[in-house]
Parts: C-alpha cells; structure tokens; sequence
C-alpha cells in the first residue's frame, strides 16, 4: 500500500517523457488529385515523428507506397487516411502511388 503513490508517479513520469503525444505530432495534409501527390515534395524534420493526412481527391483507388519509409496504404477514392512516420534520419525517401506510378510520385526530405 504504501508503495502506490511512487509506483503511481513512476508510471506517470515515464508515460510523459517517453512517447510524442498525437496532439504533439507535426501533421502534413497530402492530397491526390489527376493521379499526382501534392505537394509531391514533403519537408519533416529529421528525428521526429510526423502524420501525413492524405485525401484521395480522385474517384479512383490509390496506395501509397514506399520502400525507404516501409509504409504501404490503400486510399480508396473520395476518402482520407492518416500515416504516421517514425521519426526519420536525414535523407531523402521516395514514395509513389502504386496504381498510378508513371505520375503519382513524391519524396519526404528529412533535415
């Protein structure tokens, strides 16, 4: 009994530094539009995560897909998903829309 209270802090300490909070995180809107992300370069910074909102504006099914960022999404058209990124090293990390690869394409650039 008389160890809840420091157990109880303990637990609350650790929750508050140890994970960014959603409310916390930067959050990007992404749309997709004639088969084309815009923007089609995206800036985050390097070591934080970051939400990308995307909305298919197209009346057809997109997935965004990238190997660098290991993240695949199916959007369906008219609707809207929400990727979060882990937090990122400095670089540059292609991305593309897998049903429309020859103009739906982009990059996130960490710095």
């Amino acid at each position: 009994m008389r160890y809840r209270l420091p157990l109880l802090m303990l637990v609350f300490a650790l929750a508050a530094s140890g994970h960014a909070r959603a409310e916390d995180l930067m959050n990007i809107d992404v749309s997709i539009r004639d088969h084309r992300f815009t923007p089609a370069e995206i800036h985050v910074p390097a070591g934080k995560p970051v939400t990308l909102t995307i909305k298919n504006e197209d009346t057809t099914v997109e997935e965004f897909d990238s190997l660098a960022l290991k993240v695949e999404k199916v959007i369906v058209g008219g609707r809207t998903a929400t990727l979060r990124l882990r937090p990122l090293g400095a670089g540059r990390y292609p991305f593309m829309g897998e049903y429309h690869s020859d103009t739906a394409q982009g990059v996130v650039i960490a710095q």
